[in-house]
């Protein structure tokens, strides 16, 4: 199926690794030109410039509150696709008294601020039909006390996104969101994710931890980013040119409610 997404121009944002660095190659894949921006280049971002000219990378750190709007002065052109990918899940085992003013206040700035920023810095820049796609979270409906603020921050920009696309719509803009579960991702696997910040504290196994997270999902395993990045590339697709204000839950079946 062709997506009609050749030649577009794209904005993805924490495109350093895991979902961010899947969803640049997919829309690379689909023949957009794409710019990757996170707080420093990878090997993966390095390695991926020297390979194809249609991409670009832009360090940058989002946290920062003038971060957004230099990353959009940066671009190239009109914007056809902004995906705020950026955030951090932080895993709190002292519980919600640990969480303190400064904690709270850099979780939202990344997780949440950073993408209204952002939206807030590309919409004079967003071409005729542009789409923004909000990477959000399964914790954004089912919150854990284990990442209480983050979930709390993810709440948030899906109602942002909700109200963004009621506000935008009748412009000719699209805003839809993606709510994965748990990724096989650093985030949830790597050296210091919520698999081995979560072993440490309980003094259990991170596979123990990895398999109680597998056994909350029907098809029994983590989603690859890979899935989350074929969902982006649809979701931006003019081709669904009607959906807007959607969130598109890949959790392998984890929510129980319908």
């Amino acid at each position: 199926m062709d997506l009609g997404l050749d030649g577009k121009r794209v904005l993805v944002t924490g495109a350093g690794r895991g979902i961010g660095l899947a969803i640049v190659r997919a829309f690379l894949a689909e023949g957009a030109t794409v710019v990757g921006a996170s707080r420093r280049a990878t090997d993966e971002t390095t390695a991926l410039v020297d390979a194809d000219d249609r991409f670009s990378f832009f360090g940058v750190d989002l946290s920062d509150p003038a971060g957004p709007a230099a990353m959009v002065d940066a671009f190239p052109g009109q914007i056809d696709v902004l995906v705020n990918n950026v955030g951090s899940a932080p895993v709190r085992p002292g519980g919600f008294a640990s969480i303190d003013d400064e904690t709270w206040a850099q979780t939202i700035g990344l997780n949440l601020l950073a993408a209204v920023r952002a939206c807030r810095s590309a919409l004079p820049r967003l071409a005729e039909q542009g789409s923004i796609l909000n990477i959000v979270s399964e914790n954004a409906i089912l919150a854990d006390p284990q990442v209480l603020d983050y979930s709390a921050a993810k709440a948030a920009l899906l109602s942002v996104t909700k109200s963004l696309s009621k506000e935008l719509g009748p412009r000719g803009f699209r805003v839809n969101s993606i709510s994965p579960g748990p990724v096989e991702t650093a985030l949830w696997l790597g050296d210091s994710g919520v698999a081995a910040t979560v072993s440490k504290a309980q003094n259990i196994d991170p596979a123990a931890v990895r398999a109680g997270a597998e056994s909350q999902m029907a098809t029994g395993r983590f989603t690859r980013p890979e899935e989350v990045a074929d969902l982006a590339v649809m979701l931006s697709s003019p081709r669904l040119g009607n959906l807007t204000g959607a969130d598109v839950v890949i959790d392998g079946g984890m929510r129980p409610t319908m």
